[in-house]
């Protein structure tokens, strides 16, 4: 049995990262869950979050990854998300103003700009977590 598995991340502009891992940890719909070799298939809706995993040679990495969908089978994590930033690549300023703007928003009798702002919220929060 194979100790690691191959992850790929696509967003809708680019590959943002490809290669053997040990792990990954992420978040759904569902909650936090992680994934080792030889996981069972499985297809799941991701929720931005920060999601962390590590490569073959030890190294641990983490970036923020947004809504999604995420994939396991034989052997090959695949991680189709709206946008993925490693943490250097976050700019914090912009992330604050939007979450100050969700806050607002969030204030509103209307539901549709309030799941906006919530989601908006969301996203914000989890930039500025992954960026540290």
């Amino acid at each position: 049995m194979e100790n690691h598995i191959k992850l790929t991340m696509i967003t809708p502009e680019k590959e943002f990262y490809s290669g053997d891992i040990l792990s990954l940890n992420t978040q759904s719909d569902e909650g936090v869950f992680g994934i080792l070799a030889n996981h069972v298939p499985i297809i799941s809706q991701l929720k931005p979050t920060v999601t962390t995993f590590t490569d073959v040679n030890g190294k641990k990495l983490k970036a923020f990854t947004s809504m999604g969908v995420l994939r396991v089978l034989k052997g090959e994590v695949e991680m189709l998300c709206n946008a993925c930033e490693w943490p250097e690549d976050i700019d914090a300023e912009r992330a604050k103003r939007s979450e100050e703007r969700a806050q607002k928003r969030l204030k509103t009798d209307d539901k549709v700009n309030f799941n906006r702002a919530e989601s908006s919220l969301l996203r914000s929060v989890m930039r500025l977590k992954t960026k540290g």
